[in-house]
């Protein structure tokens, strides 16, 4: 069952920190103040991170249109002029949104523009000079790599979870029923209360916005990637909403093997995996299928989901678009015509 998230500081798999629990064998170097300097090299990459963001982070208290029901969630400044990023199912259908900052004050929000395809949305406070975070690119995540989340979990302000990022390129079904590709997961613990807070690297660079778990596994936790909130943000702030081309696929990113690569002449070592073709789509209808392997749309390489996101934006929609994909380790093309994604 997945969970929206309406996310101990210790990774248990770094083999650096696994030694505090083991004794220090005798006549060892090593001394348990070389230990504690590990940890607390740790520590103070949490520490630095959390200074850096906290300021920026924000409790979402709203109010529903449909009987005046009250939800929480998070959120976080992402410029000094009071635009601030959430998820969609925050704020979805809200008739009030009341923001709480860290120095405890509290104001009212408007809404800026809302993409439940993506479940990212943007809010805007009124004033000038706050604190904000920036991003960093979630495309150079690493597995393994240091993560924290930050956010108002059961109402507990500035809760911070620290763990690794488990998985990149995961899929993940929003509540409109439509696939999130290119999902970043993570044990990073979320909790409801946690949605649309940051998560972070070590560097307190934004690499995701929390939005949900899964009951009951404990340590799957999920976040929207950098790289695609940037650029859903950007058309929100601009446009209010996000027109979209539809192919009618879900896919992950996917390595092209060397050998596919030599016997095809490519340079490119990445690409988009077909996992699923909705009937009736123009995916469908063009003839692409489970398992194929996007490498080029519209003439421009598919390195990976978020460059298919890139293609298929408003002026993509009802063009005949070209598509170049690796099926049965041989290249081949097909014509697409995307329509508008409702």
């Amino acid at each position: 069952m997945v969970q929206f998230a309406n996310s101990d500081i210790y990774n248990k798999n770094d083999p650096a920190l696994s030694r505090k629990s083991s004794p220090i064998p005798a006549g060892d170097s090593r001394s348990v103040g070389d230990e504690s300097e590990l940890l607390d090299a740790y520590s103070n990459s949490v520490i630095k991170a959390v200074d850096r963001v906290g300021p920026a982070v924000v409790h979402l208290q709203v109010e529903s249109s449909s009987g005046g029901q009250a939800g929480s969630g998070s959120g976080f400044l992402l410029t000094p002029d009071g635009f601030i990023a959430t998820n969609s199912h925050v704020i979805h259908g809200a008739s009030k949104i009341r923001v709480r900052l860290s120095d405890g004050s509290s104001t009212e929000a408007e809404l800026v523009g809302d993409d439940p395809f993506t479940d990212v949305a943007v809010l805007r406070i009124r004033g000038n000079g706050y604190g904000h975070a920036g991003f960093a690119d979630s495309g150079k995540l690493k597995v393994g790599q240091l993560v924290i989340a930050i956010g108002n979990p059961y109402g507990f302000e500035s809760t911070v979870t620290a763990g690794v990022v488990s998985a990149l390129g995961r899929t993940l079904r929003s509540r409109t029923g439509r696939l999130i590709d290119n999902v970043i997961q993570t044990d990073a613990a979320l909790n409801p209360g946690n949605s649309g807070g940051p998560l972070v690297d070590s560097l307190g660079r934004i690499v995701g916005i929390n939005t949900a778990i899964i009951l009951p596994a404990q340590g799957i936790c999920f976040a929207v990637g950098s790289s695609t909130a940037e650029y859903v943000i950007t058309r929100l702030i601009t446009h209010g909403s996000v027109k979209r081309g539809y192919l009618g696929i879900g896919g992950q990113n996917q390595t092209v093997p060397s050998a596919i690569r030599s016997l095809n002449r490519l340079r490119q070592e990445s690409g988009v995996l077909v996992q699923s073709v909705e009937p009736g789509s123009p995916a469908d209808r063009s003839g692409i299928r489970n398992g194929d392997l996007v490498i080029y749309l519209s003439d421009r390489e598919i390195l990976g989901v978020d460059d298919l996101h890139k293609v298929l934006d408003e002026s993509s929609i009802g063009r005949k678009l070209t598509v170049r994909l690796i099926r049965d380790s041989s290249l081949r093309t097909f014509f697409v015509e995307p329509r508008e994604l409702k």
